[in-house]
């Protein structure tokens, strides 16, 4: 079901599951950082992931889908639930309020929209290039940020973008994650500085060398990277046929 912009705060509570929403955390890679897509609340001076409602005869994870597609235009998106969040006192009535009367809405405590929400997080890893972040009606943009110069997030979202990173580094153990975040070619250096921003530490650059062509699910290119001042690193790409069994058997090392 397509997700009706702009007047979703308008409607009924019966179109909705009561309490429910679902939040993403939507990574890119871009200049060798980590980015996370967020949106500007026209309410409040902060940031917020991406989210929204699920529909009582919608699938929860389709939900997340559709969060997804709307703010970044993209289809076919690696997708993964990775917690649920419910304290008590995550929802924040003054803020939500505000971005009631933001669309036009005046409510009293009653309100659908002001009640407690228990949250599903998701994280996404998204082609940055492909991308075209779209603000919701509760925001006035929608834009990417370098992970490591965050801004003020709203209610509880930095505890769910610090738990998506988490479990993003501890599927790194498991699963070849460079290949939904880079571009078809890259060279092993933008492969090592993926890894080392997710992980937050550097690495050896000979042992990640070797672990990764360990693996065996990379293909040396013949074509260079041209334009860098030191000898020019040749470009890889990701063997797809390999790389869907390791994602079903795990790398069996880590980091």
């Amino acid at each position: 079901m397509k997700e009706k912009e702009g007047t979703m705060l308008h409607e009924e509570e019966a179109i909705f599951q009561p309490g429910l929403s679902v939040d993403c955390v939507i990574f890119g890679f871009h200049d060798n950082q980590l980015k996370v897509l967020l949106l500007k609340m026209k309410a409040a001076d902060k940031w917020a992931l991406p989210g929204g409602f699920v529909y009582k005869e919608e699938d929860v994870e389709d939900a997340a889908v559709r969060v997804l597609q709307s703010r970044t235009g993209l289809r076919n998106i690696f997708l993964q639930q990775f917690h649920t969040f419910g304290d008590p006192a995550r929802s924040n009535r003054k803020l939500n309020r505000a971005l009631l009367r933001s669309v036009g809405v005046q409510a009293d405590d009653s309100h659908w929209f002001l009640q407690r929400f228990i949250t599903v997080g998701y994280y996404a890893l998204v082609d940055f290039s492909g991308a075209v972040p779209q603000p919701d009606a509760t925001s006035e943009a929608c834009a990417w940020w370098d992970f490591q110069e965050m801004p003020a997030l709203v209610m509880d979202h930095q505890h769910i973008l610090q738990k998506a990173l988490e479990t993003l580094r501890k599927q790194l153990n498991d699963q070849p994650i460079g290949y939904n975040l880079l571009p078809e070619k890259f060279t092993m250096p933008e492969l090592q500085r993926l890894y080392e921003t997710i992980l937050g530490k550097q690495l050896d650059r000979r042992n990640f060398q070797r672990k990764m062509l360990g693996y065996g699910i990379l293909n040396r290119l013949e074509e260079r990277k041209q334009g860098v001042a030191h000898k020019a690193p040749y470009y890889y790409s990701f063997d797809k046929e390999k790389y869907a069994v390791a994602l079903e058997n795990g790398l069996q090392q880590g980091w």
